[in-house]
């Protein structure tokens, strides 16, 4: 898949930045062709020595140097794909302000080529309201991200922050250049369960796990899509390929489906908690002696579905899921009437299905019900995406 491609890889300040190193190594491997970037913050870890040696290619760093040519163009012009990993906190903010202080600023601006940010930085960082901010105004111009994982850092912390590994990124790049029958299309899909909160230790949860959620993403990614993972708290590893927005309420699930329209294909797979407790504490509550448990007032959370369904950015083909305990089928034909949605799918829940591997679905649609066997959750979602592919031909 990356036989012939030109990758761009700008290298900026983390003490990651020595897994560039051997991202580049496996992008050759696999045919492409690897020039690098080096800012000036990159070189505090690597060397432009090492990535010279590594990619067979000068390496550039200096904007001045470069514009004897007018290398900033030029390099942008022959890029394929443009790939900033380690993407710094500091280089998301000036990505996201359309600065261009250097020859990688520069370069991120005159490229027309599809732009990847692989971030690393501290948790404390990455979960900052102005790196949030920044991330999401990428993501909405089409920016694709990989990671950041949860791991050690180098410091003595743990968190999500760490720069995804390697073979993720490869992953990441491949699914840039998959081409398949979803080409071209953008997808949005949910997952997981919302938490909701009753004070600062507790919440309203749910036993999904999100496995058949993110495998679907997976599997539209794997046709080619362009897709957008909003997840719930779940413990999985993000799909190659997938750039993935991590919410833990349903008010904060619903915006971030909102701020990834426009897209043909969205899938609420999501198991999104319907009630919330209407004034959450601010403190802990504290059980007394003597005293009865307290009563926990409850509000409606926004319905995700329909607000999508009814949405002025609608998608062109909007599928929801129905996770019932009885009359499976009756239940979703009137939830896809209700909703206004284009398809349901519908599972039984009353079994292991919610945490399990497998799942036994039913395809509803206005015209007919399509009963589907039980099978891995991974190929009911091959399934799916074949379903979608077909009726967007």
């Amino acid at each position: 898949m990356l036989h012939g491609r030109k990758i761009l890889l700008i290298v900026s300040g983390s003490v990651a930045a020595f897994k560039a190193l051997m991202l580049v190594r496996l992008l050759r491997a696999e045919g492409a062709t690897v020039r690098a970037v080096l800012t000036a913050g990159g070189a505090r870890f690597v060397t432009k020595e090492s990535l010279a040696a590594i990619t067979g290619e000068p390496v550039q760093d200096d904007l001045w140097a470069a514009e004897a040519e007018i290398g900033h163009i030029r390099m942008a012009r022959w890029a394929d794909l443009v790939v900033v990993a380690p993407a710094s906190a500091n280089r998301l903010a000036q990505m996201a302000q359309g600065l261009a202080p250097d020859l990688a600023g520069c370069i991120l601006l005159a490229t027309r080529a599809p732009v990847l940010v692989a971030p690393a930085m501290n948790p404390a960082m990455w979960a900052h309201p102005a790196t949030r901010a920044n991330m999401a105004t990428l993501l909405a111009r089409g920016v694709r991200v990989v990671g950041p994982e949860d791991g050690p850092m180098a410091e003595p912390e743990s968190g999500p922050g760490r720069l995804a590994e390697p073979e993720a990124m490869a992953a990441a790049i491949r699914a840039v250049f998959a081409t398949g029958p979803l080409s071209g299309l953008h997808a949005l899909v949910t997952s997981g369960p919302t938490h909701e909160p009753i004070d600062p230790v507790r919440y309203i949860a749910n036993r999904s796990s999100g496995k058949q959620g993110h495998a679907i993403a997976a599997a539209l990614a794997a046709l080619g899509a362009r897709v957008t993972l909003v997840s719930g708290p779940v413990a999985l590893a993000d799909p190659p390929g997938v750039t993935v927005r991590r919410v833990e309420t349903a008010r904060e699930m619903l915006a971030a489906c909102e701020a990834a329209l426009p897209a043909e294909i969205a899938i609420f797979a999501a198991a999104v908690a319907d009630w919330r407790v209407a004034r959450e504490a601010g403190q802990k509550l504290k059980k007394q002696p003597g005293e009865a448990a307290p009563t926990l007032g409850m509000a409606l959370n926004p319905d995700i579905l329909a607000t999508l369904s009814r949405h002025a950015q609608r998608p062109r083909l909007v599928i929801g899921f129905a996770a019932e305990t009885e009359h499976v089928v009756e239940h979703a034909r009137q939830k896809l009437a209700r909703k206004g949605c284009d398809w349901i799918v519908a599972n039984d829940v009353s079994g292991d299905v919610m945490g399990g591997a497998e799942n036994a679905v039913h395809l509803v649609t206005a015209a007919a019900v399509e009963d589907w066997p039980r099978m891995p959750k991974e190929q009911v979602a091959a399934r799916l995406a074949a379903r979608i592919a077909e009726q967007l031909a």
